[in-house]
């Protein structure tokens, strides 16, 4: 099977994710205002920043890992189980590793 309309989805979103990661890193690197209260405001949105870009950055190495699976061929099949991952799944979540079943028991 072919995957490349996944592929271009995935290489789209790393784009996407790679530009929001420079947006933020841009804002957490701005100076910092003088006054105190109006620092301690914009240190609670740098916290928040921060962690959007961590979790950009999960993101962006599941994405890595499923252009690597379609590289080498293993993109579809489930990590755990080896059985075919529902292309519905990978509709709405394209980088999942599992199929379905796997997924659910991992998160019990």
């Amino acid at each position: 099977m072919s995957w490349d309309r996944q592929k271009a989805i995935l290489e789209r979103r790393l784009r996407e994710l790679d530009a929001r990661l420079g947006e933020i890193e841009t804002s957490l690197d701005a100076p910092r205002p003088q006054d105190w209260a109006d620092s301690a405001t914009e240190r609670e949105g740098d916290e928040v920043l921060e962690e959007l870009g961590a979790q950009g950055l999960r993101e962006i190495g599941q994405i890595r890992a499923a252009l690597g699976r379609i590289a080498s061929g293993d993109y579809g099949d489930c990590a755990r189980c080896g059985a075919p991952i529902a292309q519905g799944r990978l509709e709405l979540v394209p980088e999942a590793p599992l199929c379905a079943d796997c997924a659910g028991r991992k998160a019990t």
